[in-house]
């Protein structure tokens, strides 16, 4: 396997845990990300090296994906802490709900 083959398939797995995070499917989303870190170990397997133009964008393009999924799993976590919070009273945040009037 090349370097480049590597990138593409954490490309590939990244994918994958977008599609999962977006489904909120649990059981995909942790094969997903175990596929991510078993093509992480092997394109760090491969060593380093000078990288040309395509490898820069393929790691540019992983970057990207990272990136979203980050994003995803910061919103889940602000939705199950508002969702928490409404649960135990505790509305200190600023999304407070305006007061119900009869």
């Amino acid at each position: 396997m090349t370097r480049r083959d590597a990138l593409i398939r954490v490309i590939d797995t990244l994918h994958g845990e977008i599609a999962a995070l977006k489904a909120n499917n649990v059981a995909e989303l942790e094969k997903a990300t175990s596929a991510k870190l078993v093509a992480i170990e092997t394109l760090r397997g491969l060593g380093e090296g000078p990288a040309g133009p395509e490898l820069r964008d393929l790691a540019d393009e992983a970057n990207r994906l990272n990136d979203t999924c980050r994003i995803y799993v910061n919103l889940m976590a602000a939705n199950v802490r508002r969702r928490l919070q409404l649960l135990t009273g505790e509305d200190n945040s600023a999304y407070r709900r305006a007061p119900a009037y009869a």
